[in-house]
């Protein structure tokens, strides 16, 4: 079974400043999810479902689909707030949406094969793709025909690679046990480089020291359709857990993740990066991101023109 590849385009960059998924980085105008795409159909995968904002989908769907619908099958899925799990009941007030793990759930009636779930505002590498594709293609041969446990995957980054110096940014803190499997995932959403190191803070107070060697999750992770289910069923469970934050608590991949491997429900896979990440999370990072990507063009790494000929 081909894999697919879920594609988060749903934020609209409140730390960016603009609708960057639009931003053009490569030399003909190429933007970032296009980098990603093409590495993706390079490693194997077929299908790609875009997960985006109704606000944005006209001028997404003439700036990305125009190129992507004819490489592949593409389909979009739109976050509602009100999409959510039969008998469940929202604050009217509620205005964000619901976070990452909603988000994937909100593609579970486009998905029913192996796929990878990435962000569009970050670049992987090639070999994100390829290390996912292979263990999703054994993942499947045990799931689909002996009921394992969940196999999953994730692609691990050191901190040092993924920081920014332009402002804090948010990455899934893991720790990785014998052979390479995830033992904990906890998503920090202030991390700053301070010093020869990093430190990250909960309460914008007290800041705490992480070794910049720490292996962190960026988003790009390889799953079953037997996530859905699980998403389903936790989604309640998270409601009532934070029934005092409704207007503001948000369902995160990583902590579904972590519940999951605490069960001993899932074994996650940590697939060290052989690539260098980038990305935009503010705008100030979009001219290293565009230097980066000259530089792999130069060595033969991509056209110049991404999209003259079918990947």
């Amino acid at each position: 079974m081909k894999p697919t590849l879920i594609v988060l385009a749903a934020g609209i960059g409140s730390r960016y400043g603009g609708m960057k998924q639009l931003d053009p980085v490569g030399p003909g105008g190429e933007l970032l999810i296009e980098y990603s795409i093409y590495d993706a159909l390079q490693s194997g995968f077929e299908r790609v479902v875009f997960l985006i904002n109704r606000a944005i989908e006209e001028p997404f769907r003439d700036r990305v689909g125009h190129h992507i619908e004819r490489c592949c099958d593409t389909v979009y899925a739109f976050q509602r707030l009100d999409d959510l799990p039969a008998g469940v009941t929202i604050p009217p007030d509620r205005q964000k949406p619901w976070g990452t793990a909603h988000a994937v759930w909100t593609c579970r009636h486009l998905v029913d094969s192996p796929f990878a779930v990435i962000n569009a505002d970050d670049f992987y590498g090639r070999s994100a793709y390829g290390s996912i594709s292979q263990h999703l293609a054994a993942a499947a041969e045990d799931e689909f025909g002996q009921g394992r446990d969940y196999r999953y995957c994730m692609v691990g980054y050191r901190l040092a690679d993924t920081l920014t110096e332009h402002g804090t940014v948010a990455r899934g803190i893991c720790t990785v046990g014998p052979g390479g499997t995830l033992v904990n995932i906890r998503e920090r959403t202030h991390i700053k480089r301070w010093g020869s190191g990093a430190r990250f803070t909960e309460d914008g107070e007290t800041w705490i020291p992480l070794p910049l060697d720490t292996p962190v999750s960026m988003n790009a992770w390889g799953f079953m359709p037997s996530l859905f289910a699980e998403l389903e069923a936790r989604f309640p469970l998270f409601l009532v857990a934070n029934r005092d934050n409704l207007l503001q608590a948000e369902f995160f991949v990583p902590d579904v993740v972590a519940e999951l491997v605490r069960e001993g429900l899932a074994t996650v896979q940590v697939l060290p990066a052989q690539d260098r990440w980038y990305g935009v999370t503010y705008r100030e990072d979009r001219p290293e991101l565009s230097r980066a990507i000259q530089g792999m063009i130069e060595r033969g790494i991509y056209p110049s023109r991404l999209w003259h000929s079918r990947p």
